[in-house]
């Protein structure tokens, strides 16, 4: 693999995401005038939906929790379960890529297999799995266990769970069902085949009672940046979200896992690397950091304390708020999360209160605030320097923040060669540039 440099030169287009939550990314979004009343609510998720197909995004991605807790930010407090909304979502879109978490802790190979191709069919072609370990301490209480598995076992279950899923998605061959009327012949039974997969962590058979999804595969998402993590993406996924708070950060991100990919026998040019962004936009300057002040002040500071302990896995209330983060033993929570949000207060020596405001605004995901051109010279200079082969866009509040960038970052984009005039397919793959991959019967025949 050739190393990342910013000498040279790029070619492609930018890949961009949608993190749909619907009280917005910010907690403090939701507050905005402007802002649609959150909930659990289909015709803002369809509004959001289509002004982001009307952008030409890639995807619409949703992720989940299997607990709650009022102390929590507003869009992650409650919400609908990601498939059954993307499936309502698939009726009124055409092209946009539809991805939903999944969790391989507290999931079931099987069901999960079916639930993907079920979603891939339905869209005609656009599903994505985001695939999960699930970090959350209380989920493992809503599934009868007292405490969740430790980092190296979920992440040891996750990859068997996957091969597990991929071997189910491969049980029928293209042309399995001639559904023949003058010879009868519904099904060709040499073209179906039975897993029998018998693991440490499962036992299925198989097949899977659903025919080969349009795409061969739903499109594999990760994203996990622990070094278990990473070694998971680089196996599996193909694409990955990562949050990456620097440039520098970003670049050593993704060279790490392109290299990886590499040792692991992939072209890394198959797996795309999507940092979240928060953009927030103003025609000037001066008009986007008077709305990031505004939200900024919405910011309820026992609340933002709350989200910053969660992402730490410790209870910070009780320390000093106008001191350095104080010294806290190994993270309880998702690993790589609290290693950037300590990182990020050390490196810019922030105190306890700054940094709970900073979490709470994006949660270590990199802000962006300016202009249209402001915003797309960042990620022009990320793309060009190989932190990025795309973006899963984190907009403030809906829809009005989505409806910004849609409306003025996107022309800036475009203008400059770097995104899509008109989508490329109708599947998630064709829009994304990843092969359809070859079903493994096929392929052993030659």
């Amino acid at each position: 693999m050739t190393e990342a440099s910013p000498t040279v030169p790029r070619t492609g287009k930018l890949r961009l995401g949608l993190f749909i939550q619907i009280a917005g990314h910010h907690i403090g979004g939701w507050r905005l005038p402007e802002a649609a009343r959150p909930g659990e609510n289909l015709a803002l998720g369809r509004q959001i939906a289509q002004i982001a197909e009307r952008g030409l995004l890639d995807m619409l991605f949703l992720g989940d929790s299997l607990s709650t807790s009022a102390a929590s930010s507003p869009s992650l407090i409650t919400r609908f379960e990601p498939l059954t909304f993307l499936s309502a979502l698939a009726a009124t879109t055409r092209n946009i890529g539809l991805v939903a978490t999944a969790s391989t802790t507290y999931g079931d190979p099987f069901n999960t297999a079916r639930l993907f191709a079920s979603l891939d069919h339905l869209s005609g072609g656009r599903a994505g799995w985001n695939i999960v370990t699930s970090s959350s301490g209380s989920a493992a209480l809503n599934f009868g266990l007292v405490e969740r598995p430790g980092v190296h076992d979920r992440y040891e279950r996750a990859e068997e769970f996957v091969e597990v899923v991929k071997g189910l998605w491969d049980s029928w061959e293209e042309g399995a069902f001639p559904r023949d009327k003058t010879t009868g012949t519904y099904v060709d039974p040499s073209r179906l085949h039975v897993l029998d997969h018998a693991g440490k962590h499962f036992s299925v058979r198989g097949p899977l009672n659903v025919d080969r999804s349009p795409q061969g595969h739903p499109v594999l998402v990760q994203a996990g940046s622990s070094e278990d993590g990473i070694t998971l993406g680089a196996r599996a996924a193909e694409v990955i979200f990562t949050a990456q708070p620097t440039l520098p950060e970003a670049r050593e991100f993704y060279d790490k896992i392109k290299r990886r990919t590499a040792e692991l026998g992939r072209d890394p040019e198959r797996l795309l690397v999507m940092p979240g962004v928060m953009p927030i936009i103003g025609r000037t300057r001066e008009e986007a950091q008077e709305l990031f002040e505004k939200l900024q002040g919405n910011i309820d500071l026992p609340l933002a304390l709350a989200v910053l302990s969660g992402e730490l896995g410790h209870d910070v209330s009780g320390y000093p708020l106008d001191a350095p983060l104080p010294a806290l033993p190994p993270t309880t929570g998702t690993v790589s999360r609290a290693e950037l949000l300590r990182d990020m207060a050390e490196r810019e020596n922030l105190t306890l209160r700054q940094l709970a405001l900073r979490a709470a605004a994006a949660r270590g995901h990199h802000i962006l605030v300016g202009s249209p051109t402001e915003i797309a010279d960042v990620l022009q200079e990320w793309f060009e320097a190989r932190g990025a082969d795309g973006f899963n866009l984190m907009p403030p509040f809906f829809p009005g923040g989505l409806e910004l960038f849609v409306d003025l970052v996107i022309p800036e984009l475009q203008r400059r060669g770097l995104f899509r005039t008109a989508y490329e397919g109708t599947t998630l793959r064709a829009n994304l540039g990843l092969d359809v991959p070859a079903n493994r019967y096929t392929a052993a025949r030659g």
